[in-house]
């Protein structure tokens, strides 16, 4: 069996114009001064899995969102020497920013990164019925709104205190030779203040791919094609009038004019709301569809100044291969975006945890060499874990997302406040509700009516009932568009 062995040291120290690592080098646990930093190529031989190794192992972790950071972070904890790779630290990726009260004690996140605790949903139907969705909430409970660029820097931040290397640097692939061989990991390092990146290379163990919706971890192992939606938002900052309304609110609409296949949101932010919407079967109309949800919040809305304007792609489904020999998926690069609620933040922090713990524990902290073995475990565990979760808001969206009477329906349901109690019970704690028998067969019952008025009006609406765009003009646009 080959030895991994560090050429670092007396007997084995080189320099190397190839590679540079852009986070301090860390000797005995310790950041060492600028001054003394230095470029370093660590060469490594092939190892097999479960080899003890003679210095810590080695993982980079693609991406410093939620997934990666949480996932770095564990790893610096249990003794993995780790390199967090990320190019935008001043990431502000378009999101509603929600998070369920579990994950505050969870990740023992601080009350200063939540921007707002809400209390009260608004459900608003393609006819512009409002539901009012919260009522089962204690005076404990609430979903935290933060502002990802803020959320997320204070994970990076927290994770490189703990150990990791935090590298400001793109991505730009990888090779390794054998299944045994070290990785090389290629990116372009970015100095303080510069735009023009510098060729370097890094040679880790292992790779955590949490690079986003368009990964290139992903399609460096071929990982699959994987549909996308298309999130756009515009932060609008409403006078203090208009905000005293959102401080502990917000609003979710739904209707063929806001998103097809999803809804439009208006989330409330420090200073300001998140407007937004998504879709994924019709993605040249993204820009009307923003519109018409900015059309139905008007009122609460008018006269706001748009500070901020956002877009980006959110999968739609978890890939079909999610890992390849030591190299793992998370987060969005993996497809944990949930369907009908459109959740991701949770479950990308989660997914990079659960890895990082897997590498962890296979390696009995960082002693040894690990692989397939490790990354299958934490596939294993988040499966068994999530899959039900997945696979019911699935069904869900096909069900009650695919026409404006079947979004009606939907609506309707959640006036129950037993529906509104399986439903924030779930999504505040993360964990399947039990019901009682009585009750769901209430909701069985329920659920029928509903959907079997909403299959009448889906027949008159083909007879030529309509429901609002927000605006003529904007329905005439998603209608062309269409």
């Amino acid at each position: 069996m080959a030895m991994l062995e560090y050429m670092q040291g007396t007997n084995a120290a080189r320099l190397s114009s190839k590679a540079s690592l852009a986070a301090p080098l860390r000797a005995n646990g310790r950041v060492q001064p600028q001054s003394q930093q230095r470029s370093l190529t660590v060469s490594v031989s092939a190892v097999a899995d479960g080899a003890v190794l003679d210095r810590p192992l080695r993982v980079a972790v693609i991406g410093g969102g939620p997934s990666g950071a949480c996932a770095a972070e564990t790893l610096a904890k249990g003794g993995v020497e780790t390199f967090l790779i990320e190019r935008k630290m001043d990431n502000c990726k378009p999101c509603g920013g929600a998070i369920p009260i579990c994950m505050v004690d969870e990740f023992d996140l601080p009350m200063e990164i939540i921007d707002r605790r809400v209390t009260k949903m608004k459900m608003i139907s393609p006819s512009n019925r409002e539901v009012d969705v919260g009522k089962t909430l204690n005076d404990k409970e609430w979903i935290g709104m933060c502002r990802r660029e803020v959320f997320d820097d204070y994970l990076r931040n927290r994770a490189s205190g703990l150990g990791a290397n935090l590298i400001n640097g793109l991505y730009m692939g990888m090779e390794q030779e054998g299944s045994d061989g070290p990785i090389t990991v290629r990116y372009n390092k970015y100095e303080e203040g510069s735009k023009v990146g510098v060729p370097s290379t890094l040679e880790v163990d292992l790779i955590i791919g949490a690079d986003g919706a368009n990964s290139r971890v992903a399609q460096n192992i071929d990982a699959g094609e994987a549909d996308y939606a298309i999130a756009f938002q515009e932060r609008i900052r409403i006078n203090d009038e208009q905000m005293e309304y959102y401080k502990d609110l917000a609003e979710m609409y739904v209707g063929d004019d806001v998103s097809p296949d999803f809804y439009g949101w208006v989330f409330p932010k420090y200073d300001h709301v998140a407007v937004g919407t998504g879709t994924v079967v019709n993605k040249t109309a993204i820009k009307q569809y923003q519109q018409a949800t900015r059309d139905r919040s008007q009122v609460k809305t008018e006269g706001g100044q748009i500070i901020r304007v956002e877009a980006h792609p959110i999968p739609e489904h978890p890939r079909p291969r999610r890992f390849k020999g030591r190299v793992a998926l998370v987060g969005d690069a993996a497809g944990y975006v949930t369907k009908c609620s459109g959740e991701g933040i949770y479950f990308a922090a989660k997914s990079g945890r659960m890895a990082a713990e897997a590498i962890v524990e296979y390696s009995e902290q960082g002693k040894k060499m690990v692989g397939p073995d490790a990354i299958k475990s934490y596939l294993s565990k988040w499966d068994k874990k999530y899959w039900t979760t997945y696979k019911v808001l699935d069904i869900l969206q096909k069900v009650f997302y695919r026409s404006n009477p079947a979004r009606e329906a939907f609506v309707e349901l959640c006036e129950s406040d037993y529906v509104q109690k399986m439903t924030f019970d779930s999504y505040l704690y993360k964990t399947v509700v039990p019901g009682t028998p009585l009750e769901d067969i209430k909701l069985l019952t329920g659920t029928v009516a509903s959907l079997l008025r909403g299959n009448a009006l889906r027949s008159a609406a083909s007879k030529g009932v309509n429901v609002s765009f927000g605006s003529k003009s904007n329905e005439q646009k998603v209608t062309a568009a269409n």
